[in-house]
């Protein structure tokens, strides 16, 4: 195989269309355009989501919700993952270096999901009422 020598495969490539050029193309005159209006028009479109002054579908519907791009620095840690934790003093670091929170997390809180019996404490974590009282049950504490 040389260089010269290479084709695309057969059908593969096919010649594009081309408009306003006679009668005998069944694309003449007005090209594909229809007559007249704003559509047939060279330069004459209009933006995105215009409906021809009608107001637009994105004004028309309600504005609900919004994502905080803050949700990305916070992290959430289970009392089962305490639990399997081998430390009795966690903190943001000792998460970070077990691999239960992201690197990028700069707050963390427990929840109540799972169950803890060995006393913990937390040091710079936040965590659920529920939580909390499961900790403290166990011998654990916040500080």
């Amino acid at each position: 195989m040389e260089l010269n020598t290479i084709k695309p495969a057969e059908g593969s490539k096919h010649a594009k269309r081309r408009v306003g050029r006679g009668i005998g193309s069944g694309l003449g005159k007005t090209a594909g355009r229809g007559h007249k209006g704003q559509k047939s028009r060279a330069g004459g479109y209009h933006k995105v989501g215009f409906e021809g002054g009608q107001m637009p579908l994105q004004r028309r519907l309600p504005k609900r919700g919004f994502k905080s791009a803050q949700l990305k620095f916070n992290a959430e840690v289970t009392l089962g993952e305490l639990q399997a934790l081998d430390t009795a003093e966690v903190d943001l670091l000792a998460l970070k270096a077990a691999g239960l929170v992201p690197q990028i997390a700069k707050t963390v809180k427990v929840i109540k999901a799972g169950e803890l019996s060995k006393a913990v404490v937390l040091k710079g974590i936040g965590a659920t009422a529920g939580a909390k009282a499961v900790i403290e049950a166990a011998g654990g504490s916040l500080a």
